[in-house]
């Protein structure tokens, strides 16, 4: 692990230091395919050395993006910055008001599922909580008939909040979570942004397994 640091401390390019099953870090790198950022990405597990991540990140956790001398952490601050560093394309909206609703969105889904699968760990199978599984699936039947209308969360243009909604929509079978035929339209959204490219290629080899 020390040459793992050493390695790290010498690269001048950008590294994003994520766990292969981790559900905010594979947001962090849909984002960085999306905007095709120039980016080294290493896999750390809970075996690694602590400090590997420890070092950059007080808290010890992924995702974690070094960029030169900057060590960010926390999804929601490192997808923005990405999002500002690289404007093109622009996954936030433009005006104050849809921006704020978009924080809005994201804050719940990351307080409402993602943290909750996050703290189901690394190790499969994975082991929801008979809640959990109840309010995700509920959860998304209701959002349902947004689907119905536009192609993608926010309406016809690609956005952070879709980059949230696709490690979530891919776990659902490991998650033991089947959607109702009501929410066939949620389904589909899901296909949608599984085909894209930027999302094939952010899949880990831990990850790729969980629809095989």
């Amino acid at each position: 692990m020390n040459d793992l640091n050493s390695l790290i401390n010498r690269r001048p390019a950008m590294t994003l230091l994520t766990g292969p099953l981790c559900v905010l870090s594979h947001c962090c790198r849909i984002v960085l395919l999306e905007k095709d950022v120039e980016c080294s990405v290493d896999y750390v597990t809970g075996s690694d050395d602590p400090s590997v991540v420890g070092e950059h990140n007080p808290y010890g956790e992924t995702p974690t993006l070094l960029d030169r001398d900057l060590a960010l952490y926390d999804t929601t601050v490192i997808l923005e910055y990405l999002d500002e560093r690289f404007p093109h394309p622009p996954l936030m909206p433009v005006d104050p008001i849809t921006r704020a609703k978009t924080r809005l969105m994201i804050s719940r889904l990351t307080r409402d599922w993602l943290l909750p699968i996050c703290q189901l760990g690394e190790t499969l199978p994975l082991k929801p909580s008979a809640k959990l599984k109840k309010d995700i699936h509920d959860g998304l039947v209701s959002l349902s008939p947004l689907f119905r209308e536009q192609p993608f969360f926010l309406g016809t243009d690609y956005t952070l909040v879709d980059a949230y909604m696709a490690p979530l929509l891919w776990r659902l079978p490991a998650l033991g979570i089947e959607l109702p035929k009501q929410a066939a339209s949620v389904s589909e959204y899901g296909a949608k942004l599984f085909r894209r490219p930027s999302f094939q290629e952010s899949l880990s080899e831990q990850e790729a397994e969980l629809r095989e």
